[in-house]
């Protein structure tokens, strides 16, 4: 499976690349949304979780590469999420802090949409954000995503406020 857009190729992360997915998950900076960075051992079941989904959903996070130089760029994909007892398709991502700031995020981001609503075929997708991540809020909302509710849920024994962001397929006439 593989997307590409003008400037990224989307692909599925392979067997023994724990160390590309540490570059980002196992830096404070780009973690911090998850109360800090990954540990080793996360790092693996990260990957692990992710071969998991390609296998049982056809999707998960992708790594992102840049098209031309083949350079890791972080991550972004479909994965499903459970929100109050309700199962969503969610849009994530992760980038290397380096590679912040240059609309990867978004165009990514849109990719990932279009591929869940042309070849999914799903009717709406998600992004869940935490409150204090404006970078990832402005994503979802370039993405076309407008908030539908605030929830909380704990995480590493955190309560943790998000917003539940939401874009629906475009109707055809």
């Amino acid at each position: 499976m593989m997307i590409e857009t003008s400037r990224l190729r989307l692909r599925e992360w392979r067997i023994g690349e724990e160390a590309l997915l540490a570059r980002f998950l196992s830096d404070e900076r780009v973690m911090y949304a998850y109360e800090g960075a990954f540990s080793e051992a996360e790092v693996a079941h990260w990957l692990q979780w992710n071969l998991a989904s390609y296998e049982e959903n056809g999707f998960g996070l992708w790594a992102v590469e840049d098209k031309v130089t083949g350079k890791l760029l972080g991550e972004c994909g479909l994965t499903w999420q459970v929100v109050e007892g309700e199962k969503l398709l969610e849009i994530g991502y992760h980038l290397l802090y380096d590679a912040w700031h240059n609309g990867y995020a978004q165009e990514a981001a849109q990719a990932v949409r279009d591929y869940a609503f042309t070849t999914l075929k799903t009717q709406k997708v998600h992004s869940i954000v935490r409150d204090t991540n404006l970078a990832s809020m402005n994503v979802a909302i370039r993405n076309g995503m407008t908030v539908e509710k605030r929830f909380v849920k704990e995480y590493k024994g955190v309560v943790m406020p998000h917003y539940l962001f939401a874009v629906e397929k475009p109707k055809t006439t």
